[in-house]
């Protein structure tokens, strides 16, 4: 399996939320956060096992139209290794 293929889904305990005071969202998990960034954010969004990452990036190349497929590519994948690293992802297949 590539990881083009991969439907990347948030772990059922995290949460995307947005934080009022800060004006940003966060992705909450058991005992803390993380504060994300606009793209981030749109990122997180789709992780719902949906869409596989080729997908993701077609999405978000759709909404982010000056910025290159292949840098969008890059920031997808970048983002997802963080959250894969910090257990928050799983795949569905």
């Amino acid at each position: 399996m590539t990881l083009t293929t991969v439907r990347p889904r948030l772990r059922p305990k995290v949460r995307l939320r947005f934080d009022r005071r800060t004006g940003r969202h966060l992705l909450l998990y058991p005992e803390t956060g993380l504060e994300l960034n606009h793209t981030a954010t749109a990122i997180a969004r789709l992780c719902t096992g949906e869409w596989t990452v080729d997908d993701m990036v077609e999405q978000l190349a759709r909404a982010y139209d000056d910025v290159s497929p292949d840098e969008i590519r890059r920031e997808v994948c970048e983002f997802l290794d963080v959250l894969s690293d910090r257990g928050l992802l799983q795949s569905v297949e």
